[in-house]
């Protein structure tokens, strides 16, 4: 079972990824709200995977098409959550520098959630009942 160490540096980098999402909104010069529809990305990213984990058993070496259809949505929800705040700031609806800050946060929470995965989910004896 990984220690308390990597729970907690999983911790920070979420605080952190958090911390520039919520700069790029709350800074007086953005003053926008709308990047914060990135956290219905941060939140669908980890589903289909879980689910996939959950439905296939790991006994074959061979690929398996639902986990590779798992792989491809998260992809997708992870590009669109690197393309919206693009997309409103081409539509004047934030500024480049909220934009840029909204990057920056989804970078290190979706390489938070990444290490969540590596990190708890290498275990055969791991449960996600735990969580």
């Amino acid at each position: 079972m990984p220690g308390v160490e990597s729970l907690i540096s999983l911790s920070f980098g979420g605080a952190i990824g958090l911390m520039f999402l919520m700069l790029g909104c709350a800074l007086p010069i953005y003053n926008q709200y709308w990047p914060l529809f990135v956290l219905f990305f941060y939140i669908l990213s980890p589903i289909p995977y879980c689910i996939a984990r959950r439905l296939v058993d790991d006994t074959d070496a061979m690929s398996n098409a639902c986990k590779e259809l798992a792989i491809f949505l998260t992809t997708g929800i992870v590009v669109s959550a690197f393309g919206l705040p693009i997309v409103f700031a081409r539509a004047n609806l934030i500024e480049w520098g909220a934009c840029a800050l909204v990057l920056t946060g989804n970078t290190v929470i979706f390489a938070t959630i990444l290490g969540f995965f590596l990190v708890f989910g290498s275990n055969d004896d791991f449960s996600w009942q735990q969580w």
